[in-house]
């Protein structure tokens, strides 16, 4: 009917339209900004939400559209900031070492095919992997600190050597233990909604990759966009994370890194071109497979439809669904366009200046989001966010800031 309606009555369908080009403009915002999250943002929109114009079905696909977009183009200042000596590449972040080998604008491609064949994917599967789980979902909440313990098992076990699975069950550990003592704890910051989470993930995972970037010599030149990776190999990547997605979709704590850390697991290439397209396939996927599991358990899984519920916003398939393709595409075309632009202008400034300049912003973020005590959180979690790179293990280790909590 939703459908129909619109077809005639093209203002509501413009106004639909603009609805969507908002939220992809707020998910532009977000993803280029480091340490500001489209949930933040969505959070925002539904403190106001009573005061937006128009039916609260719009500002759901705003929210929706926001959050597809973020998880587009977060990749571009994950591969332009924060990118450390060449001499440390063998322990950098995988998109930094293509970012060093001159690869970035390859990165870029690769993060929008995974994600576009996230989106592709997810949409159809989303019907029987929904089916499938809510069979299945009574009997992993029951048992949920059994399966959230394997997960964790299973990310020390991947690490390769007994010293780098010692220095793993360490992070879990320091991260759960910062988890535990901070995610309960009240904060206020100077706007309407507060989020301890934007001044504990900056610091476990921003803040340590900006310090060491200090010392770094920020952006190379970089070469031409071909993507040397098979067509057929991007396609069978996106294909496990966008499945690896569902997971992170109905599964409490589990994080996009996690499960691509534990999908690639299951493909023959490991390398950082096969970590950014799964990587990015899981982020996307997420958001597909989160909203059929807010309509099918009633459980929203994302910040955003945390949001979402809270706004009361009407959970309409055809024209939520519908935002998500449109933002998709968007997005998919920004990432290049965008990324390139965004690559370039880094790599003029001095990466020293930069790099402080940015982490003076993470700490300003804390102190917006969360007051005094989220500045006090950032610094805690920072220490707690150079224990991987010390020990040799990988960062996903650190979501032990939720998987712990949960699983106790």
């Amino acid at each position: 009917m939703l459908p129909v309606r619109f077809a005639a009555d093209p203002v509501g369908l413009v106004a639909l339209l603009a609805a969507v080009g908002g939220g992809i403009g707020l998910g532009t915002v977000s993803g280029l900004v480091p340490g500001l999250h489209a949930n933040t943002l969505a959070l925002l929109l539904a403190s106001t939400a009573g005061s937006v114009p128009g039916p609260r079905l719009y500002v759901g696909a705003a929210m929706l559209a926001a959050g597809v977009t973020h998880t587009f183009l977060d990749v571009v200042p994950a591969l332009a900031l924060g990118v450390p000596d060449p001499a440390m590449a063998a322990g950098a972040l995988p998109s930094h070492r293509l970012v060093i080998e001159g690869r970035g604008r390859e990165a870029l491609r690769l993060s929008a095919l995974g994600s576009t064949g996230a989106v592709a994917l997810a949409v159809p599967l989303s019907l029987p992997v929904t089916y499938a789980m809510v069979r299945v979902y009574p009997l992993v909440t029951a048992n949920l600190p059994l399966v959230l313990g394997a997960i964790a098992a299973l990310l020390v076990l991947s690490e390769p050597g007994w010293d780098r699975r010692l220095g793993a069950v360490a992070a879990l550990a320091a991260s759960g233990g910062l988890g535990l003592a901070v995610l309960d704890v009240p904060v206020s910051g100077v706007l309407p909604v507060a989020d301890v989470l934007v001044p504990l993930f900056s610091g476990l995972f921003g803040a340590p990759v900006l310090l060491a970037a200090i010392e770094g010599e920020g952006v190379p030149p970089q070469a031409d966009a071909a993507v040397t990776t098979p067509g057929r190999t991007v396609a069978a990547l996106a294909t496990v994370g966008t499945c690896c997605g569902a997971v992170v979709g109905y599964l409490p704590g589990v994080s996009s890194a996690i499960a691509a850390t534990l999908a690639l697991g299951l493909t023959a290439d490991s390398g950082p071109r096969a970590f950014v397209v799964t990587t990015s396939g899981v982020n996307t996927a997420t958001a597909v497979f989160a909203l059929f599991a807010l309509v099918t358990i009633g459980d929203p899984r994302t910040g955003v439809l945390v949001a979402l519920d809270r706004a009361g916003v009407p959970v309409v398939l055809p024209v939520l669904l519908a935002a998500v393709a449109l933002a998709a595409v968007v997005a998919a075309v920004l990432v290049p366009v965008l990324g390139d632009r965004y690559l370039r202008t880094v790599g003029r400034l001095d990466p020293a200046g930069l790099s402080v300049a940015v982490l003076v912003g993470l700490v300003g973020l804390a102190a917006v989001f969360a007051g005094p005590l989220g500045v006090g959180v950032f610094a805690a979690a920072t220490v707690v966010g150079h224990l991987p790179p010390t020990v040799g293990c990988r960062r996903a280790t650190l979501m032990g800031v939720l998987l712990v909590p949960l699983a106790l």
